[in-house]
């Protein structure tokens, strides 16, 4: 197996590894603060992608453009969310109880703390292992649709160890919505990145489900 190829199947694994630590009922009980540990995940996914991938520079840019357009991407896909949500309880008689559960995992953690972590830890971290590495790398192998596709199945079914179908399908929609802005437009990351630190922030801090 090519170098390039074990360091992106090497890090999927990484990850999915992660995903377990934090998402399975097997480990519920010694992960103790899921945030903190959703925090040394990302960072670790970080640091591989970083490594792994030497040339971001040129995706990720931070200009007023960007930010702008990452603030936007961030309120526009928090509506599709709201809009689902409200969809899912109409179609799912266990939606609303699914979704409560995903808001336990912040139950007795500092509000503020956990925006921070998110804002300039997480939602960057997520964005550059998962697009930035993962996608890129799948699209260079397989072509735009088909790496994009195999991406966002990718990083929907690492949390399956949740055990939680709204989970599993909530990362599957903004998965998909980051992941196609990335095929279409890669010298946007930046504004992925931003879209995905304030999304997280609002879904989970100021504005959630």
């Amino acid at each position: 197996m090519r170098a390039e190829n074990k360091t992106l199947w090497g890090g999927i694994l990484l990850a999915a590894v992660l995903w377990f630590w934090m998402f399975s009922p097997w480990t519920k009980d010694i992960v103790g603060n899921f945030w903190l540990c959703m925090g040394v995940a990302g960072a670790i996914l970080a640091a591989w992608a970083l490594v792994f991938r030497r040339d971001f520079t040129a995706d990720i840019k931070f200009s007023l453009g960007e930010v702008l357009l990452g603030g936007g991407l961030a309120a526009a896909f928090w509506g599709v969310f709201w809009v689902g949500d409200k969809l899912s309880q109409l179609m799912f008689s266990f939606a609303r109880g699914q979704v409560d559960m995903i808001y336990t995992m912040k139950d007795g953690s500092n509000p503020v703390a956990v925006a921070l972590l998110l804002l300039f830890l997480v939602g960057p971290a997520e964005e550059l292992f998962w697009r930035g590495f993962v996608e890129n790398k799948l699209i260079g192998k397989m072509g735009q649709w088909k790496g994009f596709i195999v991406a966002t199945l990718i990083y929907a079914l690492v949390h399956i160890w949740s055990g939680n179908f709204m989970l599993v399908m909530a990362a599957l929609v903004i998965g998909a919505l980051w992941g196609f802005i990335y095929m279409k437009w890669p010298r946007h990351l930046g504004a992925i990145i931003i879209s995905h630190a304030l999304w997280d922030v609002a879904a989970f801090v100021l504005f959630p489900f």
